[in-house]
């Protein structure tokens, strides 16, 4: 019996220690610490401060870091011909106007990703049809094209007509105001970059252009340079800045309040 009883307490003391180490005992130990809890400072970043600029007193004037390209009296100091030559292109009641076959003059400065203001007046003589009509355009680093046209009821190929990426995109919608009277373009472009020991865009050129206020091209790609006849192609030479274009269709275009800020 008394074997029995010494038997029974030995186990008795097993089962003790057994439950000193069993797992449910070991969740009881403390957990280790988890990630520190987010607070709204850990996501405010104060420095560097944002550049401050003073913003033109309506939509259309200048904001303090433009380059004004074109103040209504003097063309030479920014523009030449494609040759480096004085212009031909005419100065007259603060509107900078195309001459015919004095062909197209270009900013001495040289850019890539912009945003361009720019203000344009076809003749309110009209005169010629489709693009025989109030016929210009503003070429983006000398290569990429948004074509100025006279299509206040004028109908033409849709990615030819005014607010075209030419021969590329055709605008949202015409929002061309008559013959005559003044139109603004107000264009976002992101200029291409390209890879190393390659003439492929490592990133295309984008544009977005709102014409008199509205947008008529959101933000889309160009395929490549502008062309005449054939298909714009991709493959390209690497290039760096060039500079901004306005051409010369033959016809009396106007131009006016040219600025240009550098992004």
């Amino acid at each position: 019996m008394k074997k029995l009883l010494t038997f029974i307490l030995g186990l008795g003391l097993c089962a003790s220690g057994f439950a000193q180490t069993s797992p449910a005992s070991k969740s009881a130990a403390p957990k280790p610490a988890g990630p520190e809890k987010m607070t709204p400072g850990m996501t405010e970043i104060w420095d560097p401060e944002v550049k401050i600029i003073e913003a033109g007193k309506t939509n259309i004037e200048a904001p303090s870091d433009a380059i004004i390209l074109f103040n209504g009296t003097d063309i030479n100091s920014e523009w030449s011909d494609t040759k480096g030559n004085p212009t031909k292109w005419t100065v007259k009641d603060g509107e900078l106007i195309s001459v015919r076959g004095s062909g197209m003059i270009q900013t001495k400065r040289k850019f890539g990703s912009v945003q361009l203001h720019i203000e344009w007046k076809t003749p309110s003589d009209v005169q010629g049809e489709s693009q025989g009509r109030g016929n210009s355009g503003v070429y983006l680093q000398e290569l990429f094209e948004v074509q100025v046209l006279d299509s206040y009821n004028n109908r033409t190929y849709r990615q030819g007509q005014a607010g075209s990426l030419y021969k590329q995109h055709a605008p949202l919608v015409n929002v061309c105001r008559k013959p005559g009277e003044w139109q603004a373009y107000d264009i976002i472009y992101t200029a291409p970059t390209f890879g190393n020991d390659t003439t492929v865009y490592l990133t295309p050129p984008r544009i977005t252009v709102l014409q008199n206020g509205v947008l008529i091209q959101n933000n889309v790609v160009l395929r490549g340079p502008t062309e005449y006849i054939g298909i714009p192609e991709y493959f390209i030479k690497p290039h760096g800045a060039g500079s901004l274009q306005l051409q010369d269709h033959g016809n009396p275009v106007a131009y006016r309040n040219i600025w240009i800020r550098e992004l």
